[in-house]
């Protein structure tokens, strides 16, 4: 198969389709990991936005193209394997597909698994809904020795086929052209005798709707419960009692779920379908060694050097080239050498002398971090909330994303979720949970962002909770090493112990005590292949606009808030609420108290306050035993301590003010506790 051949290489509509007139709306689908982004970025462009589609957690993209002359609104869905949801993301295709008023649709398959890409389109099929079929990564399927006949293909479905390589633009302009004329297909898998004469008995029964009563009464006999309130709110209660009592009735008959049931029936159809058009040649020298690699990369021996091969590179870009000389640089050179100096001597200059520039600015000739000024102090918009956001979390952000656009793009991250899976399991997870995971190293904000793609709440309140809870970020990390270097090796291995059962603990704990399931870890496994420079590039600075439009505003209005508590002296009177706590449960020094409360603005802070209290005994190698009981209590106290402000306010962004407020009630007493544990135990056999 060529991305030329076949049905791709028509300008002529097929005469057995119907022609719908042209929405001028694009609905993207496609089963995930099929190169759907990259063909919505190939149609827009870069101006793009992205939100939260109303009532959920879950982002949908949307831009704008020119097609057939006309400009079209674009929408790019959340990848999904049924129409019938198991997930959020799914969900929020099918409603997308419910209720969007006039659209036609761009399935997006991948060529290499035509088989799972069919049994999407036989759903669309149903539906009625007009769509154009997109063989996408073609050369791939070439490559493997697939051969596709997209002109049988086409005829079996009614609709255009065109072969596409996404991220060498081939076949675009062809499927551009085939858009306006997308049709509803003829295709209808035929289910048992059973199922349709409860089809036929449902379908009057149900409300009209964009898709068709046959797709919907299909759904809602396997039992689709996120129908409930479309449903609800367009049939009597009369019709909802005869609707359920033909599914029960149908239920009866099989000894499997009906979901499982039509899932096998449409399967069936999709795999006859799949047969008919699909044929299998050899494969080229350089697909068989990409796979043998891709095996090697996710056997339980073989795949270990390879993931931390992966892990030392992506932590040497983003711990070390991120957060400590990227940050430097802007924090210092850029910041506070150049930016804050400007801003103040911009602001003196335009603002006459007196109360209000004393305001903006504090009083002239001390330094910043000595005054209360609104832009221009130690809690100002400028010197701290923009210099936090921009100059610190920024380039750690910046170089994760990058580096996490390219293990997406090459087809390594899957495979780094498999290695990791079973491990995962024993925190009431899965594999998934690795990718949220590492980028709370670098940042638990963003971290918490990304916590979206587990598929259940349980799973991302889970997640939510060991992020605030036991990972620290790459600032708080490198303040944390410095002062491990001056401990034994004894201290550091029961600090590194402590968190390590902590984050295990915890999760196990939880998986068991929240409500709700887990998900099973089914993922599909893309084939490793270079990434391209363009897409590495177009996520990156997707997820960087992301994170300026969503997490910034943040760290500004975290810190506006501590300017307040400090010009009120609030600041100081939890201070010394605190400090009995410091000294007499965890028996460290007074001044300890003071780097606790500023680690609610950022966790760093707070390893660096007790960094300078003992840093004195450590250069001069004067650390006593009690010494280092102590800073072994605080380190761990610190990193299970209550996430700093930006990311608490993330936290009750995404997961509501609920679930926010309990996580940090639980999170504060419970790091005092196993710090209190860890300094009674060490005292005793350290």
């Amino acid at each position: 198969m060529t991305p030329s051949s076949g049905a791709s290489a028509r300008t002529q509509p097929l005469d057995h389709k119907e022609i719908v007139a042209a929405p001028r709306t694009l609905v993207l689908v496609g089963n995930p990991n099929v190169g759907k982004s990259v063909l919505f970025g190939a149609l827009t462009g870069k101006y793009v936005t992205v939100s939260n589609y109303p009532g959920t957690t879950v982002e949908v993209t949307r831009g704008a193209a020119e097609i057939g002359g006309l400009r079209w609104h674009v929408l790019d869905t959340p990848g999904t394997n049924n129409l019938l949801p198991m997930s959020e993301d799914e969900q929020v295709t099918r409603d997308i597909l419910l209720r969007e008023p006039e659209y036609v649709c761009l399935q997006v398959c991948d060529a290499k698994n035509l088989r799972r890409g069919l049994l999407l389109a036989c759903q669309l099929a149903e539906a009625g809904v007009p769509f154009t079929l997109a063989l996408n990564m073609a050369d791939e399927a070439a490559a493997r020795g697939i051969r596709i006949d997209t002109d049988r293909l086409s005829g079996a479905l009614g609709i255009d086929v065109v072969s596409t390589v996404a991220v060498q633009r081939t076949g675009l302009p062809l499927l551009l052209e085939r858009i306006p004329e997308a049709g509803v297909s003829k295709f209808r898998p035929r289910y048992d005798a059973a199922i349709e004469s409860a089809l036929s008995e449902l379908e009057p029964l149900l409300p009209a709707a964009r898709l068709s009563r046959r797709s919907l009464g299909l759904m809602v006999l396997a039992g689709d419960d996120s129908l409930q309130p479309w449903l609800a709110s367009g049939a009597s209660a009369v019709r909802l009692e005869r609707i359920e009592g033909i599914r029960r009735a149908l239920a009866s008959r099989y000894p499997e779920s009906l979901r499982f049931v039509v899932a096998r029936q449409r399967l069936a159809a999709a795999d006859r379908l799949h047969d008919q058009v699909v044929t299998r040649g050899k494969a080229s020298a350089g697909s068989a060694l990409a796979r043998r690699i891709g095996a090697w990369s996710t056997d339980p021996v073989k795949g270990i050097p390879v993931l931390l091969l992966v892990l030392a590179a992506a932590y040497l870009f983003v711990g070390v080239f991120g957060a400590k000389t990227l940050v430097d640089f802007l924090e210092n050179t850029v910041f506070y050498d150049h930016v804050v100096p400007w801003t103040e001597a911009f602001l003196r200059f335009v603002v006459p002398a007196g109360a209000v520039q004393e305001f903006l600015v504090g009083p002239p000739g001390l330094p910043f971090r000595e005054t209360s000024g609104f832009v221009i102090g130690k809690y100002g918009l400028v010197s701290m909330g923009l210099a936090y956001g921009m100059a610190i979390v920024l380039p750690i952000v910046a170089t994760f994303f990058l580096s996490f656009s390219v293990l997406e793009d090459s087809g390594y991250l899957p495979r780094l979720a498999v290695m990791v899976n079973r491990v995962f399991k024993w925190m009431g997870l899965n594999g998934k949970a690795v990718l949220p995971m590492v980028l709370g190293l670098g940042c638990d904000t963003m971290a918490t962002m990304t916590a979206r793609i587990m598929e259940t709440r349980k799973e991302r309140v889970i997640v939510t909770l060991l992020l605030a809870l036991a990972v620290p970020c790459s600032a708080q990390i490198a303040v944390i090493f410095a002062m491990l270097q001056g401990l034994s090796f004894a201290a550091s291995l029961w600090f590194s112990a402590v968190i390590v059962l902590v984050l295990f603990l915890v999760g196990w704990l939880a998986a068991r005590v929240i409500p709700g399931r887990g998900s099973d870890f089914v993922l599909e496994l893309p084939p490793l292949r270079v990434p391209q420079l363009g897409n590495v590039l177009v996520k990156t600075l997707a997820r960087m606009e992301w994170y300026l439009r969503e997490a910034l505003p943040l760290f500004v209005l975290g810190t506006l808030l501590l300017w307040v508590l400090d010009r009120t002296h609030m600041l100081g009177l939890v201070e010394r609420a605190a400090a009995p706590v410091v000294v007499g449960i965890l028996q460290l020094p007074e001044q300890s108290a003071s780097a606790f409360i500023l680690g609610f603005l950022r966790r760093d802070y707070a390893a660096a306050g007790l960094f300078q209290i003992y840093q004195p005994y450590m250069s001069t190698g004067t650390m006593t035993r009690v010494m280092e009981i102590q800073v072994t209590v605080a380190l761990v106290t610190v990193t299970l301590f209550i996430p700093c402000i930006a990311n608490f306010l993330m936290i009750l962004k995404e997961r509501g003010w609920k679930t926010g407020l309990a996580i940090s009630a639980f999170v504060l007493p419970f790091a005092v506790g196993v710090g209190a544990a860890v300094n009674l135990l060490m005292r005793r056999f350290y």
